[in-house]
């Protein structure tokens, strides 16, 4: 990614760790989970040797006020100098902003509350421009997950109320972020080549692009269904 100036004039570092986290602001999505803790957050952060920088992108609906109230708190975080200037918001999203997202960013970051994401586009679009997901087991990448290919965020069993599911949850999230994603990608052979990190990649692109596509639901509507209507026997009045 190049250089880009957030409009809380954030400049961003194109050789940083750069996690995106960009959708609709529905407040399942939880888009303030990573700022449960401070501390932590900031200890990534600020790494002198392995930073990492957040962009936060995407919309409310007008009546949603919660949903507006989190994306206040995350402008609120962007100019927290404690955080280093490592937090951006990138206002007025729309499908030019997400085309350089899906792109640009390293880690695609989805934490919606489970088990209520339906399906998830935006991480796929991300994977088919190897994009690694780091996302709860839910909706799309809960199929698309295989332990090779990027992330996932194990939600608690059974029931559990929001509280003890958010704590879990963020757990894990800081755990995969400091003790495997954050090492892998600066780990560098003596060329400065991530190889580790590009294996992940590679695998990504290799088992979420042929599934998740347009292509392959074509196939499964001809072969499962459109073929199967046409050799159903007539209804016997």
């Amino acid at each position: 990614m190049d250089a880009w100036t957030s409009s809380g004039g954030t400049l961003l570092d194109p050789e940083a760790l750069t996690i995106g986290f960009a959708r609709r602001f529905a407040t399942y999505k939880r888009a303030t989970l990573l700022f449960r803790d401070l501390e932590r957050l900031k200890a990534l952060l600020q790494d002198r040797w392995r930073p990492v920088q957040l962009i936060f992108a995407g919309k409310a609906h007008p009546a949603d006020e919660p949903g507006r109230y989190f994306i206040h708190e995350v402008l609120n975080f962007c100019h927290d100098h404690k955080l280093g200037g490592r937090v951006a918001f990138l206002e007025n999203y729309e499908m030019h902003m997400a085309k350089y997202l899906v792109q640009g960013v390293d880690i695609w970051l989805n934490t919606p509350r489970f088990p209520m994401e339906a399906s998830g586009t935006s991480g796929m679009k991300a994977a088919l421009n190897g994009v690694l997901n780091l996302s709860v087991l839910d909706g799309w990448w809960v199929e698309g997950y295989n332990g090779a290919n990027g992330w996932g965020i194990q939600p608690l069993s059974g029931q559990a109320d929001t509280q003890a599911q958010d704590h879990h949850d963020v757990e894990q999230l800081y755990r995969i972020l400091e003790q495997e994603a954050v090492p892998l990608f600066y780990q560098r052979d003596r060329d400065g080549i991530p190889r580790g990190w590009l294996q992940m990649v590679k695998e990504c692109i290799r088992t979420i692009a042929p599934q998740f596509c347009t292509t392959r639901m074509l196939k499964d509507y001809v072969g499962l269904m459109y073929r199967a209507a046409t050799v159903r026997q007539p209804t016997t009045w």
